[in-house]
């Protein structure tokens, strides 16, 4: 197994006793919701959801298209490149 795997199942096992040793009730307030009798197991769970999801979304990876991709238009009219050598300087890299 590798070590991510690892840190995910310990993670996992602490976060599992730690909403277990919490399952008494409290009043939660929410907007104009007043003293509603909750489970803290609700509460951390719900928000233990919520910090995951939106970990994964502001961690992922961007996509991007780059030159090499199959994905670009490959009907553009093509651009030469303008990197200022002379046909001298051509010729000597090659």
């Amino acid at each position: 197994m590798s070590a991510k795997t690892i840190f995910i199942i310990i993670f996992t096992v602490l976060v599992t006793v730690f909403l277990m040793a919490n399952t008494d009730a409290v009043d939660f307030n929410f907007l104009f919701v007043q003293d509603v009798p909750v489970s803290k197991l609700l509460v951390i769970g719900i928000c233990v959801v919520i910090g995951f999801i939106l970990g994964y979304l502001v961690g992922r990876p961007r996509t991007t298209v780059s030159s090499y991709d199959s994905r670009i238009d490959t009907g553009a009219p093509k651009v030469e490149q303008q990197d200022g050598l002379s046909d001298e300087d051509r010729e000597y890299i090659r």
